[in-house]
């Protein structure tokens, strides 16, 4: 994925381990548990300053917060989802449409974006969500509710939605 030369980055704390979040003029476009698959390259990132200060990431940062204390329910962020595909764009608008609080399959999700046989290639689009936890990709699970991918780890995925209770236990879940 391009991502702009004005993008700017920050490292925020989270209760599942740091969070890298980007943002570019037009809105956040990056949401990475650090060291999760799919996310940019060091070098990539790097090239990223570093904007605390900048008002958006601030207002990311807020955002996260209350999440992770159970006082948001949503996201009221700008988002700016320019890279992927035009079939993975629809389903990370598709991601925006589950409620805290619920599940869906992967098969619901591809009926959703139009395409009930592209079962994988949805779940392919889902992995590649650049905007984790704002753009619910945990919120989507395998057929029979069990729990399946998830590039920052079934571990966080599990958490998140037991934060969100949608899981109401995770016991025994990774034994």
């Amino acid at each position: 994925m391009n991502f702009p030369s004005s993008t700017v980055r920050v490292r925020l704390p989270s209760p599942l381990g740091d969070i890298i979040a980007a943002a570019t003029d037009r809105g956040l476009c990056g949401l990475w548990f650090d060291g999760q698959r799919h996310q940019p390259d060091a070098e990539v990132m790097a090239r990223w300053p570093e904007a605390a200060n900048h008002p958006l990431l601030h207002q990311a940062a807020q955002a996260l917060t209350a999440y992770f204390e159970g006082e948001a329910d949503d996201f009221d962020l700008p988002l700016d989802l320019h890279g992927g595909t035009a079939f993975q764009q629809a389903v990370w608008r598709a991601l925006l449409q589950i409620p805290r609080g619920e599940t869906v399959s992967y098969g619901l999700l591809s009926q959703r974006v139009g395409n009930p046989a592209a079962v994988r290639a949805v779940g392919a689009a889902v992995g590649r969500n650049p905007v984790s936890i704002v753009v619910p990709c945990h919120r989507v699970v395998g057929g029979n509710g069990s729990l399946t991918g998830y590039a920052g780890g079934l571990e966080r995925k599990a958490a998140l939605l037991k934060l969100e209770k949608a899981l109401a236990e995770t016991e025994g879940l990774f034994a």
